[in-house]
């Protein structure tokens, strides 16, 4: 989507990460200066599950004058995000990364002061012109009960996270896990086993859910680029698996998921 904006006339600037996969408060404070129109930050990232240090680069990105978005489909319901204490203007939702319906989500936009945006495309002015277009009351209703479950449930998700993470990690503990040990989301598991022909273990273990990579990249052929941005070679990348953990994950299933990688990967001679 940023890359995009460069036919419109705008300049695209990625930043790079650290080795552990978060953003340098410095390297953005490199980057910005008063031509900076927007910051986009994602909070918690789908691949790796590291969480961003929002506290830390939104004033920065305000400072100079530019209007701060972040992704937070991957965060919202599960780590407390407060925007206004945060001073993002912009926030994205999705609601089935919530336990929501697939095929809703929403747009945070902040009232005062104002994100002023245009809208996609033209109608009815529904939204104050945001966007028009008779919106599903099912789809809706959907996303706000998940949302509101999800908050009533989080501190007790999150420490059933985190016993699914750490069980994952024992089980699997000569594997290296990609991205931060410490600031990171318990139900994203990401890990390398430098040698793994990862494409031969899903092919072993085809009735078991995880993966090589993002489902928005899956069939590219390409290794991922989340892995290649925290300085992984081709081949640490393509040795990588994404395991993921919800609220209805048991510690059975865990276990046996983790018991059964381990001896298919034995069973290649890494």
């Amino acid at each position: 989507s940023v890359a995009d904006l460069a036919a419109e006339g705008f300049e695209p600037v990625i930043l790079p990460v650290r080795q552990d996969g978060l953003l340098d408060p410095e390297t953005l404070a490199a980057a910005v200066d008063d031509r900076t129109l927007l910051v986009s930050v994602m909070a918690v990232n789908n691949e790796i599950g590291v969480i961003q240090d929002l506290a830390r680069l939104v004033p920065i990105a305000k400072q100079a004058g530019a209007l701060v978005h972040t992704d937070a489909a991957q965060a919202a319901g599960k780590i407390p995000l407060d925007v206004g204490a945060l001073g993002v203007d912009l926030a994205s939702l999705s609601g089935h990364k919530l336990y929501g319906p697939k095929g809703v989500g929403a747009l945070y936009v902040r009232r005062r002061p104002r994100a002023r945006l245009s809208p996609l495309f033209s109608g009815g002015g529904q939204e104050r012109g945001l966007r028009s277009g008779t919106l599903s009351p099912a789809l809706c209703a959907g996303f706000g009960a998940a949302a509101a479950l999800a908050a009533a449930r989080m501190e007790t998700d999150r420490t059933h996270l985190a016993d699914l993470f750490a069980l994952a990690r024992g089980a699997l503990s000569r594997w290296t896990l990609n991205g931060s040990a410490t600031e990171r989301w318990p139900g994203n598991v990401n890990l390398r086993l430098d040698g793994l022909d990862v494409a031969r273990l899903m092919s072993d273990l085809r009735d078991l859910a995880f993966s090589a990579g993002s489902a928005c990249a899956s069939g590219s052929g390409r290794p991922s680029h989340v892995l290649k941005a925290l300085g992984l070679t081709d081949g640490q990348a393509r040795a990588s698996i994404r395991l993921g953990f919800g609220r209805y994950t048991t510690k059975a299933e865990v276990e046996e998921a983790c018991r059964r990688i381990e001896a298919a990967a034995g069973s290649q001679g890494v």
